[in-house]
């Protein structure tokens, strides 16, 4: 199974069915115990028995497709409760006993195809959707959140990344879009950061129009872009969902960079240099028209006061910041 299809489950539900393979998405909803997937995991299953994804790392999969080929003939959506003992636990791969209740819907008949493709439509251009389905009644909608009867539980877990049940035997489905980390300056801080950013689930773009320092080279594998930044930043479209941190040094490089993030939703923004530094930056901001609200929006000195020395560990504290703010707000 391969780990980098696991985060498009629903283009994958979508195009087996458009291909006459049949397709059922089946969901984790809860989970109590050690669970080995986390709510909102999800696995699809076409008619031969064919999978993608997993709702438990193997353990319940095999159950999962035998009810998923039976709800492709009627149909019909369930919901699955599968415990998993003490006893048993460690032959799957847990510490202690779990309990997991997953969703199953055939495509086309419970989830209609027609809301499925409104979710892939979103989900490609970067718009925060949450599929909300009442496991009762088996009413279900898709919903940005706004208005919605559901709105501030929505908006929690869209802000938390965490999808869930609530009263009413009501789920939420959260389908944010991937978070990003624009680094603006390949230095060497930035080497560390965007390997701990990946490791974190950022998808990571390096901006700097020096050649020396954007060298493929250096970071082997990453996007780069050459562009002057803030006619970088204008192209990549930062949204609530993006992390940015400037580290050149340079007002030249730095100062369009903030000036774009600040006009953007980015729900990050950390500039590299002393307090000193940040004084003269906020004067030229300040001198420029930016108001006091925005500047209040810039971390810096970047990164948490952790006594970080080394580039790695400066990289630690931004990363550690980031989390941070987006975690807590």
């Amino acid at each position: 199974m391969d780990e980098r299809h696991h985060d498009q489950i629903p283009e994958i539900a979508l195009d087996w069915h458009r291909a006459g393979r049949g397709a059922v998405l089946a969901t984790v909803v809860e989970t109590w115990g050690s669970a080995p997937r986390q709510t909102g995991s999800q696995l699809v299953i076409d008619s031969a028995g064919r999978i993608m994804g997993s709702v438990s790392g193997g353990c319940v999969e095999g159950a999962v497709i035998t009810e998923a080929q039976e709800a492709l003939v009627d149909g019909q959506p369930r919901l699955l409760t599968f415990g998993v003992s003490d006893d048993t636990a460690f032959a799957v791969g847990l510490a202690c006993g779990g309990t997991i209740r997953i969703l199953l819907e055939p495509v086309g008949t419970a989830l209609p195809e027609q809301m499925l493709a409104e979710l892939v439509a979103a989900r490609a251009t970067r718009a925060p959707r949450a599929y909300v389905v009442n496991t009762e009644s088996w009413s279900r909608r898709l919903t940005d959140g706004a208005g919605d009867a559901l709105a501030p539980a929505i908006a929690t877990r869209m802000r938390a990344d965490r999808s869930g049940m609530e009263e009413g035997g009501w789920f939420i489905a959260v389908h944010n879009p991937a978070l990003r980390l624009i680094v603006v300056g390949a230095v060497h801080i930035a080497q560390p950061l965007v390997q701990m950013a990946r490791a974190c689930g950022y998808d990571c773009t390096l901006i700097d129009p020096r050649e020396t320092f954007g060298a493929s080279a250096r970071f082997p594998g990453e996007r780069i872009l050459d562009d002057w930044p803030d006619e970088a930043l204008a192209a990549l479209r930062p949204d609530g969902r993006t992390a940015v941190v400037t580290l050149t040094h340079d007002p030249k490089l730095d100062d369009p960079a903030i000036r774009a993030a600040l006009a953007s939703d980015v729900f990050y923004l950390g500039c590299l240099g002393s307090s000193r530094t940040h004084a003269k930056r906020l004067e030229r901001l300040v001198a420029e028209g930016v108001d006091a609200a925005q500047i209040a929006r810039i971390h810096a000195p970047v990164g948490l006061n952790i006594g970080a020395k080394s580039p790695a560990e400066i990289a630690v504290s931004i990363m550690a910041q980031i989390t941070q703010v987006l975690r807590q707000g």
